[in-house]
């Protein structure tokens, strides 16, 4: 890139900082034309204003006012129900008029690529794109830009607003998004909103606030580490622009050749990948509007400090709580899915050990839960195209978990184990209707004694347990269960979701096999 195209974009990205001209009411950019609001619960409506101007929203009979304050201005709306579309108000100096206002169910959208991948690029594409008309659902997705202070609104272009789901607009969408929208919208039968915001390749602290971050002791690194690269970035600045100009001749005569410059210094503030500039740039500008939970998809650019990952996440998902207020919003997590060449024998396992991670967050925090998907991995590419199945198990899981009713939503979770002579008996939560070893007899299953030595296992359905055995291990001791890269197991429930992969052993990692490695050209996105 020339130095003078540099210029212009950190000119631009300078000015986004700056705030616009007020004179005027101007709410947010999530309170717009065919928004979604969350029903049940206090909404609030905010945006800009001049200094002590009043503003007042007329919505669903009720009429409320508030007066700005240092330019903002904030209120609240009470227990909407849920239908539409109907038409809202918002009154100051100006007048703004909204004629296709939803209210129902709000829901974010999260992660990595996996849940930024495109409808358009899944299995039966055409005709599920084709047969998405539903102006029930609105769709709205997050600009893509990082930031390193928290920021209270989103850059406002001709795709920041809501869009009826459509095949004119869904293509672009996340696939995994929309098939859980579209699944939640059948079952509720209420309108639903869904905001999109992620981006590929992404670690977990990049969607963390630094005070979250700050206070985890383990953690703590990851804010350092920002904020020292993000103060030390000016003089990084200086010496290149130094540099520069005690080469001006020799750059002066590679410029008429057509060479490039030196590539400036990349911005660390502006980068994806450093610690909090996504929570800044993405979920901050936000909150709070009304919501009922998240799902998220995301791991695999953690997945090679998966033991961290057991307190990251939950880090990260009380972060988003607090700062919405509520302790009671949803979050839902997709368990990574299969990837990487399939191995025949028992290994130490980077993702199985993420996979854990996911598991154990969505057993231990409230309103949390898991859609396990290790039936629709693909073993030479980390975007699996199946993410109907993804969606269809998070709206189970948000049926159950947000709403509360009383359906089957997940496959077998192992909850126990009991030595039996040489074979170890297993239970297992959420087994429904009953365990089932789907395809033929039970796989995915290896066994050990106290030496830690794993070995492939036989096992079987008992009534509404698990028998494992190996006649090479007299004493077993533990038991793993789809503990790979790319598990293969079949242990499902009779509602037809699969089983979490899963180990009843915590045995040091120098002890067991040696562990597989992903493909080395396939980095996670």
């Amino acid at each position: 890139m020339r130095i003078r195209e540099w210029l212009a974009c950190a000119i631009a990205a300078t000015s986004l900082l700056v705030p616009s001209a007020r004179g005027a009411v101007k709410p947010h950019a999530l309170i717009s034309e065919g928004m979604v609001l969350q029903r049940d619960m206090k909404v609030p409506i905010w945006g800009m204003a001049d200094e002590a101007e009043k503003v007042t929203v007329h919505f669903q009979g009720q009429q409320v006012s508030a007066t700005a304050k240092d330019g903002k201005w904030l209120l609240h709306l009470e227990n909407l129900k849920a239908g539409g579309p109907f038409e809202m108000t918002i009154q100051g100096k100006n007048k703004i008029h909204f004629k296709n206002v939803l209210v129902g169910e709000v829901w974010i959208a999260s992660g990595q690529s996996n849940m930024e991948w495109p409808l358009s690029l899944t299995t039966n594409a055409d005709e599920t794109i084709a047969a998405s008309g539903n102006s029930m659902i609105r769709l709205f997705s997050v600009p893509k830009i990082p930031a390193a202070t928290p920021q209270s609104n989103l850059t406002s272009n001709q795709f920041t607003k809501w869009f009826e789901c459509g095949p004119q607009t869904v293509g672009n969408f996340s696939a995994v998004a929309y098939f859980f929208g579209r699944d939640l919208q059948k079952a509720l039968n209420v309108p639903v909103g869904l905001i999109h915001t992620s981006w590929g390749g992404t670690p977990a602290e990049s969607w963390t606030s630094k005070a979250s971050l700050e206070a985890e002791p383990s953690l703590k690194y990851y804010a350092d580490h920002a904020g020292q690269a993000i103060k030390g970035y000016g003089k990084v600045v200086e010496r290149y622009l130094t540099q520069l100009a005690e080469n001006k001749d020799a750059l002066v005569k590679g410029a008429a050749l057509g060479q490039d410059l030196p590539a400036p210094p990349a911005n660390p503030a502006r980068n994806a990948w450093t610690p909090t500039t996504l929570y800044n740039g993405m979920i901050a500008p936000l909150i709070p509007y009304g919501i009922k939970g998240a799902i998220w998809y995301q791991g695999e650019s953690n997945a090679g400090k998966a033991h961290e990952y057991r307190t990251l996440l939950p880090t990260m998902i009380k972060d988003w709580q607090a700062h919405w207020g509520k302790e009671d919003v949803t979050f839902l997590i997709v368990q990574l899915a299969p990837f990487t060449k399939i191995v025949k024998q028992p290994v130490e396992s980077d993702w199985a050990e993420l996979r854990e991670a996911q598991l154990h967050t969505a057993l231990t925090l409230p309103k949390t839960g898991i859609a396990v998907i290790t039936d629709v991995g693909e073993e030479f590419d980390i975007h699996p195209r199946k993410k109907g199945p993804v969606g269809a198990r998070l709206a189970l899981a948000a049926r159950a978990i947000a709403y509360g009713e009383d359906i089957v939503y997940s496959g077998p979770i192992y909850s126990g184990m009991k030595a039996d002579g040489n074979k170890v008996i297993l239970s297992f939560k959420h087994a429904g209707g009953g365990l089932l070893a789907k395809g033929g007899s039970l796989t995915g299953f290896a066994i050990a004694g106290d030496d830690a030595k794993f070995v492939n296992a036989r096992a079987e359905v008992q009534d509404d347990k698990v028998a494992v055995w190996s006649s090479e291990v007299a004493h077993p001791v533990a038991v793993r269960y789809g503990w790979a890269n790319y598990p293969t197991g079949n242990l499902w429930n009779k509602e037809d979701l699969p089983a979490s992969p899963f180990r009843t052993d915590d045995f040091p990692k120098k002890t067991g096999p040696k562990k597989t490695a992903a493909a080395s050209n396939s980095k996670p996105r």
